[in-house]
């Protein structure tokens, strides 16, 4: 059978472009090298974080994608778990950062409450210090692990032929070579997510992606529903939405002399809440080409002493992970390394958050602007 569109790799990135090529009627086939969905795409936080994301197009694509996965979400049966953003400034130079942050563009849907205000908000949660706290309706929550497969099955539904278990060798439309023979395809686009070698490897070279490795933890319930999720002062120096304003020096200063080892190992804190009550914790970042793929005790107590610091406990540790994605100076790329060929790589653990918007643009690009279309 011939396709209009082949799509390699099923993480989000892959899916989301599925969803715009369906969009404009396009017969799309998916292939993936593994039997299902196991990457970056089902280890993570399934936050999808408009708040904080750096300025201009990562900020812009991250609200696009917030409302394609609201109009998505019903359609597929994916829960929204949680709705917006608590970010708790337990600092001075913290309440500087989020108040400059409420100023720009990227503030329009927060709202900074002093600490008495916020503590009265936030069901219970303790933390051992409280400056202020920035509250945002812009993010939301699904369960990765739950949202992947049944984002696949609307699209399967909807006529998107996937073939799982199959590896991509080879790139030329129309023609797609596998392990299992070829594809054919009048176009295609490469999502390989942290693949660095498969397909195109001069470009991540060229680009000096390398791989990120992260800790993160499942925690039993604790007694409290949170109200959002959760982050802290560490994740101001973190997001590039915050990290690049200038009154970012001062509370970077602060934590390199108070918190020096959770900046060393990359640590911010994102506390999300799923439908049984666990928490979502984590994470942490380490850096090379072929990351340590064993988890690190110190790591992870320095994970849940932030945990401690920011809920007022940290209940016990139920389930632990790595997850692992493609890293470079960039948040994202696109590039046309052959006639009707893109290789579409977001390198910043952003792809929850960001896939759908990248990926309207990418179809633009390749098959020429048009409006988006309702789902079908």
């Amino acid at each position: 059978m011939a396709y209009d569109l082949a799509i390699v790799g099923a993480g989000i990135v892959g899916l989301a472009h599925a969803v715009a090529a369906l969009r404009r009627g396009l017969k799309v086939v998916v292939l993936d090298r593994e039997a299902r969905p196991i990457g970056a795409s089902i280890r993570n936080f399934g936050f999808v974080t408009v708040t904080g994301q750096r300025r201009g197009d990562t900020w812009r694509r991250a609200k696009r994608s917030a409302e394609v996965w609201a109009e998505l979400a019903p359609r597929a049966g994916i829960a929204i778990e949680q709705r917006g953003l608590w970010v708790l400034a337990r600092r001075p130079e913290s309440v500087a950062v989020l108040e400059a942050f409420k100023a720009t563009e990227m503030g329009e849907a927060c709202e900074l409450f002093s600490a008495a205000q916020a503590r009265s908000q936030l069901n219970g949660l303790q933390p051992d210090q409280l400056s202020a706290a920035l509250h945002s309706t812009a993010d939301v929550r699904v369960e990765s692990k739950e949202a992947l497969p049944r984002l696949i099955a609307l699209l399967e539904g909807e006529g998107v032929k996937f073939k799982f278990g199959v590896a991509v060798h080879g790139v030329d439309p129309p023609r797609l070579e596998t392990a299992r023979g070829p594809v054919v395809a009048e176009a295609a686009i490469v999502c390989p997510g942290d693949d660095l070698s498969s397909l195109f490897p001069e470009i991540y070279e060229r680009r000096s992606v390398t791989r990120c490795i992260l800790q993160m933890l499942r925690l039993a319930p604790p007694a409290t529903r949170l109200p959002a999720p959760v982050m802290s002062d560490l994740s101001l120096v973190r997001y590039r939405g915050y990290a690049d304003l200038p009154e970012s020096a001062a509370l970077l200063a602060r934590l390199e002399l108070e918190q020096a080892d959770c900046l060393k190992h990359g640590i911010h804190l994102i506390v999300a809440q799923s439908a049984d009550g666990s928490l979502v914790v984590g994470d942490s970042h380490h850096y090379a080409s072929s990351p340590d793929p064993f988890a690190d005790s110190d790591v992870e107590d320095l994970i849940l002493q932030e945990t401690r610091a920011v809920l007022g406990a940290a209940p016990p540790v139920r389930s632990r992970w790595t997850g692992t994605y493609a890293s470079a100076a960039q948040d994202m790329f696109c590039e046309a390394p052959c006639n009707k060929v893109r290789l579409v790589v977001v390198t910043s653990g952003t792809g929850a958050s960001t896939a759908f918007a990248i990926a309207e643009e990418t179809m633009d690009g390749l098959f020429g602007a048009a409006a988006p279309r309702p789902f079908p």
